[in-house]
């Protein structure tokens, strides 16, 4: 197991780097100047400010010396300062990295608490009513957006019953359960059918027959034998939806008030805060490796087939 364990960190290097690489090279070529972006129409009258500044956050180097800097101070977790909070971009993120890791939590164990009963009620109960109505539910849940939804649960949680705040974060955990139920709700449809899908092939295969044969109970069966073997494609698609609170919630942070990591990438693409986007990309592509790692391990734990593959 521990040379699994480090033959998947040795496969993250190249991607690590390759992603540098791209969050680097983008950002260079994108036209226009961060420092005159952020000194704004006082640039043209004070070329000797903005070449200071430039030189101080090392814009005046050639490319392959700022990438080594660059890639330098990724790896030491240092991603330099923002032009526009004039803070470091490592602080910046810690500082709203902490509310969407909450909201991501939160969020996939709504998730999961919907999903995968949903999804294993239709697989046991196939072509039946509950199948086709769990389905139906699942179809439409994949097929809303989720800023409508977003909004729905506003109008009818915050302004209908006023049980729950609208946005911000002024009320503590409150403030999070509309955003997470937005984010969970959305999540379980996947989920639903994705497990039931799963289950429904394993439910097909030799063993599960002659299980059954044996006289075990339909809950010993779906419990050792179905579940486990059906966890694999659920566990990659649950790790990715993860990933992807942790990473893609700018929407959501936004219709609900929320200071966390999303938004802040999003406003720094708005200000052109070059090294605030660098940084911002760098961590969510680490978040992504990490999540993927850990799946990794875990397939070896599941199957151990996979570790000596």
């Amino acid at each position: 197991m521990r040379t699994y364990i480090i033959r998947r960190i040795l496969q993250m290097i190249p991607v690590f780097l390759l992603v540098t690489v791209i969050a680097f090279g983008l950002m260079n070529i994108v036209p226009g100047d961060p420092v005159v972006t952020m000194l704004g129409p006082r640039a043209a009258s004070q070329t000797t400010l903005v070449e200071r500044i430039r030189h101080e956050y090392g814009l005046d180097q050639p490319v392959i010396v700022q990438y080594l800097r660059f890639l330098g101070g990724a790896i030491r977790g240092d991603f330099g300062k923002s032009f526009f909070y004039r803070q470091p971009v490592t602080d910046l993120i810690l500082e709203r990295v902490q509310l969407t890791m909450t909201l991501a939590v939160l969020a996939m164990i709504i998730d999961l608490l919907i999903g995968i009963p949903a999804g294993t009620i239709s697989a046991l109960k196939q072509y039946t009513l509950s199948d086709y109505a769990g389905m139906l539910v699942a179809l439409v849940g994949v097929s809303i957006p989720v800023f409508w939804l977003a909004l729905i649960l506003q109008l009818v949680f915050a302004f209908k019953l006023g049980l729950l705040p609208v946005s911000g974060t002024s009320e503590g955990w409150r403030s999070l359960v509309l955003p997470a139920l937005t984010l969970g709700l959305v999540g379980s449809a996947s989920t639903a059918r994705m497990t039931r899908s799963c289950l429904l092939e394993v439910l097909r295969d030799d063993y599960v027959r002659t299980a059954r044969a044996k006289g075990l109970r339909e809950r010993a069966v779906v419990g050792r034998h179905v579940f486990r073997n059906a966890l694999i494609p659920l566990v990659t698609m649950e790790a990715i939806g993860f990933g992807s609170y942790l990473t893609g919630v700018a929407f959501i942070e936004i219709v609900f008030g929320l200071p966390g990591i999303g938004k802040l990438l999003l406003d720094a693409t708005f200000n052109r805060d070059l090294f605030l986007i660098q940084g911002d990309v760098i961590f969510c592509a680490f978040i992504f490796l990490a999540v993927n790692l850990a799946v990794d391990i875990l397939y070896g734990f599941l199957d151990p087939r996979i570790r000596y593959q």
